[in-house]
């Protein structure tokens, strides 16, 4: 007897393993969907831990919900039309519609798909749009926000903050609009197309009813959304560049914005139109009224402004736009903060006489001649200590009051350089041993000694000066070039791991320490380092014994990320430097509130305007603005990494708007200490910004705007003439002024291009960058600006024509081929244009170091100019009295060395750091009269042994060879 399976059995054998198949990739992807959103938990989970521990979370948590609100709007905004639309037109179908066969394959296709489709295209759309919509969360917020400014545009007597504020939010919402209702036109069309609403054939065009009222009223919407948008466009002229402004000029005012309400109204009709076509069917109407709607907008959108502009404007150009130049004028400088510029004329005087400096001692004595982008390699060779730390380069720059005078500074952290490790780079030394720079070291602007080394005030490994107590603290565990991220922290019972410093007691060579202060999230327990593992992609975090439950982990340490993310609303400053505030070092940052919807302000490029040969690729997320307001001083403590914004111009309508936006974030400038307020300082990206603008804007009537017959530009940096010359912070007295200030300079000569240009000084300005030293309480003259314009009738030669004469000059050429006998190379430094005298003085120190080997910039010369006049000598002290016939009436910070007192420098070689050696007793008379002579011989010396040599004449640059080596040696002989 034989037996057979079953149907049954035989058709559930070959299903079970379909059956497994699909729950074993069931499984897979609902393990690979909590993989990913773990991962996504743990990134937005750790980003919480961060902004909890700095005390700014609920900046976080403000744009969570601002994002996930939007999301909510915008996803809803386009899928509930799109469905509806979808909904309408597939219910109010015509039943028993006779369809093409081409149709009926299109239905056969479309069928089984159509509840997936009626219900994914609005989820599809919807997605895009809320995610467009949550990036634009912060326009929203703003116009929620907004507050008046109490200045009006002069065009339409508006409140300037509609343009800030509720503007671009009824420009997005409007886009918004025209996109959901275009797609509901495209979906509509679509589904009626497809079940018979529409039917096209034999030149024929036919539309159900049902169908007629739904497009007709999408299309009536449509259009009254663009006459909407005419309307605002109106207001939208005051914020576009023009011909030679911003906002509207004549032709602008007269013919486009008339224009622009006119086709709003049109338009308005036209939608008028599309309705009642929805009600009694007649497409003709609102179709012709589409058509002559395009043609007017091309007549009054173009030819109409063509013809003002051709026949009435550019005959009678400054007549008729007069008005309008003049409010671009004023709307600038009041966007810029350049409307309380104080301009003085300035006769200057170009000849030197002996003590001409006398009334300018305080000013003489502050010129500083270390220059801050040269002498890098010098302090890292004196105070680098080891390879592992390195320093800003350029420097930065500060003051601070010393006996009671304020000292101008050179300023740097000593921060880390972990790529110098090497082959000790292994996760335990960069994350837990290497963990932090150490010290700030202090050099004097003004002075040098007699090897050409800067004069530390604050310098050592442990720290050492005048600013080093009990209370100081020197760890810089948050700086511009810290770790990705250190793990520290550790009970008090337990021996410390971190290096603090390469020496220690008792002849050990190395300090170590733990650190013990709050400045970043607990990685304590399994769960938060599991999270931190992931995050930086690093399972040392989660198996490392040297983690205990004390152990923090610090990250994003740079001063201006951790700003950025406490503050994202503002645009921060290039520049931030550090300070020591109440016995610890902090980063100051500035910040920026910006806008680029000002009315009738010009646009400027912020990139473009802050580029310099100290900052030649800046780059912000707004680059494009006309609006700019210095709102914010920031403070980053080096030590445990808190952020502290104080509210610097509660005046600013943005920084306002903000405040509310992110309530209980900053704090006011009556918390700011006296000590705070004496290192805070007129920003530098702002000063470059307004000095961009001014190069025009510095004249106040629309006749010299229009001819341009005075327009300015920043002079380019003589050692790089591809870059602009940067700004420079001294204490100087300005013309006007009764005690120096410290201040911020910059020089301008005419705007012209080929060989025309001409490099002329024609204005010089300064900016108060001196806050004062009362807690709380700005000074008054903080932040004004001053200018100089040079006299007409009066030829001041720039900072390119002065470099010139240096570089040309043939004593000097031939001091500076002395100089480089050997294996040195010369650099010269910056360039400092200073008022004083009268007139205007040119500084440059010039800087010898080795070409190979070690590189060492020492001072070795200082390059004088006034007028016409130069001089060239060991000390700016010599140089001044060089120039100014014998003596300068005034004393420089470098008078105590002696031209005597100098070395020659070797090449590669690395002086003794801290060295500060006392100078030699001045030299006779009759030495400077040798040395001088001895200069001479040397220097003809060069010129006949160049030119035996071009002859061939090898006996003749034998004897001249001689004379060169008996010049150099008697040189050195009287200390030269």
């Amino acid at each position: 007897m034989t037996t057979s399976s079953s149907p049954a059995s035989s058709a559930a054998g070959p299903a079970a393993p379909h059956r497994t198949r699909r729950i074993i990739a069931i499984s897979l992807a609902i393990i690979v969907g909590l993989v990913v959103a773990f991962f996504i938990f743990a990134n937005l989970y750790t980003d919480w831990l961060w902004f909890r521990q700095l005390g700014f979370d609920s900046v976080l948590v403000t744009q969570w919900t601002a994002r996930v609100i939007m999301f909510v709007v915008g996803f809803l905004g386009m899928a509930v039309p799109v469905w509806l639309a979808i909904q309408l037109a597939y219910r109010l179908r015509p039943v028993y519609a006779r369809l093409s066969s081409q149709l009926d394959r299109y239905q056969e296709v479309v069928e089984p798909l159509r509840r997936l489709a009626m219900w994914g295209i609005p989820v599809f759309f919807g997605f895009f749009a809320g995610f467009a919509a949550s990036a634009q969360w912060d326009t929203t917020w703003l116009w929620f926000n907004g507050v008046q400014t109490s200045v009006t545009d002069p065009q339409f007597g508006l409140d300037t903050g509609f343009y800030m504020f509720a503007m671009p939010f009824y420009s997005s919402l409007l886009g918004f609009a025209s996109a959901v209702l275009l797609i509901c036109l495209f979906v509509t069309a679509i589904v009626s197309y497809l079940y018979g609403s529409v039917r096209i054939g034999q030149r024929e065009l036919r539309i159900s009813k049902s169908a007629r009222i739904q497009l007709a009223v999408i299309a009536g919407l449509y259009i009254l959304v663009q006459g909407v948008s005419l309307w605002l466009d109106r207001y939208k002229t005051l914020v576009e560049p023009g011909d030679r402004i911003t906002g509207p000029g004549y032709t602008g005012v007269h013919a486009t914005i008339p224009g622009m309400t006119i086709l709003a109204i049109v338009a308005v009709l036209v939608a008028i139109l599309f309705f009642v076509t929805a009600l009694i069917g007649r497409w003709r109407y609102p179709l012709i009224a589409t058509a002559l709607l395009v043609v007017s907008a091309i007549v009054l959108g173009v030819g109409y402004p063509w013809i003002v502009t051709t026949f009435q404007v550019k005959p009678n150009q400054l007549a008729l736009e007069r008005e309008y130049y003049q409010r671009n004028i004023d709307m600038t400088k009041a966007a810029y903060g350049i409307d309380g510029l104080v301009k003085s004329d300035y006769d200057a005087v170009t000849t030197a006489s002996a003590g001409q400096l006398r009334s300018d001692a305080e000013t003489t004595a502050s010129i500083r001649i270390m220059d801050p982008a040269i002498i890098n390699p010098t302090v890292a060779q004196l105070e680098q200590y080891r390879s592992y730390y390195q320093f800003k380069d350029p420097l930065d720059v500060d003051r601070y009051t010393i006996d009671g005078q304020s000292q101008d500074t050179i300023v740097s952290v000593r921060d880390l350089n972990l790529g110098a490790l090497g082959q000790a780079a292994s996760w335990q030394n960069t994350a837990l041993v290497y963990t932090h720079g150490y010290g700030l070291v202090v050099a004097k602007g003004n002075e040098r000694t007699v090897d050409g080394d800067p004069v530390f005030l604050e310098s050592g490994i442990p720290a050492s000066g005048f600013l080093s107590s009990d209370s100081f603290e020197p760890r810089v565990y948050f700086g511009e070039n810290s770790p990705p991220y250190s793990i520290v922290g550790a009970p008090s019972t337990t021996d410390p791991i971190e290096l603090d410093y390469p020496s220690g007691k008792d002849g050990a060579n190395e300090t170590k320490t733990t650190f013990t202060g709050n400045g970043g999230p607990s990685v304590g327990n399994v769960f938060d380092r599991l999270l931190y593992a992931l995050k930086f992609q690093s399972e040392q975090i989660l198996f490392s014994d040297y983690i205990n439950q004390d152990s923090q982990i610090l990250y994003d340490r740079d001063p201006v990320t951790r700003v950025q993310k406490a503050a994202p609303y503002l645009t921060l400053d290039s520049d931030p430097y550090p300070s020591v505030v109440d016995g610890r070092i902090v980063w100051i940052v500035d910040g920026y509130t910006t806008s680029a919807t000002y009315p009738y302000s010009t646009t400027v490029s912020l990139a473009s305007a802050i580029a310099d040969t100290n900052n030649p690729t800046p780059r912000f997320a707004l680059d494009n603005i006309n609006y700019i307001r210095n709102s914010v001083k920031a403070t980053v403590d080096a030590y445990d990494g808190s952020v502290k914004l104080y509210a610097w111009d509660e005046t600013d309508p943005i920084l306002q708007t903000w405040q509310k936006v992110y309530p209980n974030t900053l704090k006011p400038i009556s918390d700011m200490s006296a000590q705070l307020m004496s290192h805070v300082r007129y920003p530098t990206d702002l000063f470059k910004v307004q000095r961009s603008m001014l190069g025009v804007y510095h004249v106040d009537d629309a006749q010299s705007f229009y001819q341009r017959d005075n327009a300015w530009a920043t002079p380019d940096d003589p050692q790089d003439p591809n870059r602009l010359q940067p700004p420079y912070y001294l204490t100087m007295q300005m013309p006007g002024q009764t005690d120096p200030a410290y201040s911020m300079f910059t020089s301008f000569i005419p705007s012209s291009e080929g060989a025309n240009s001409r490099n002329v000084l024609m204005g010089y300005l300064a900016v108060d960058s001196n806050a004062g030293a009362d807690a709380g309480t700005k000074s008054a003259d903080y932040g004004k600006l001053r200018m100089l314009e040079i006299t007409a009738d009066t030829t001041i030669p720039g900072p390119g024509q002065v470099q010139n004469t240096f570089n040309s000059d043939p004593l000097i050429s031939s001091q500076i081929n002395l100089l480089k006998q050997g294996q040195s190379q010369v650099l010269n430094g910056n360039l400092l244009t200073l008022p004083v005298g009268g007139g205007f003085l040119y500084v440059q120190p010039v800087f010898v170091q080795a070409s190979t080997g070690t590189q060492l910039p020492q001072l070795r010369k200082v390059l004088v100019a006034f007028g016409t006049q130069v001089a060239f000598e060991a000390t700016l002290n010599d140089a001044l009295n060089t120039l100014f016939g014998g003596s300068s009436g005034a004393a420089a910070g470098d008078q105590t060395v002696q031209p005597g007192d100098q070395t020659t420098p070797t090449p590669g070689a690395t002086p003794t750091p801290g060295d500060t050696s006392s100078p030699s007793p001045s030299p006779s008379p009759s030495t400077s009269v040798a040395y001088q002579a001895a200069l001479q011989a040397a220097s003809q010396a060069m010129i006949d042994r160049q030119a035996a040599l071009q002859a061939g004449n090898w006996t003749a640059y034998g004897e001249a060879d001689a004379r060169l080596t008996a010049a150099v040696q008697q040189l050195i002989a009287l200390g030269g």
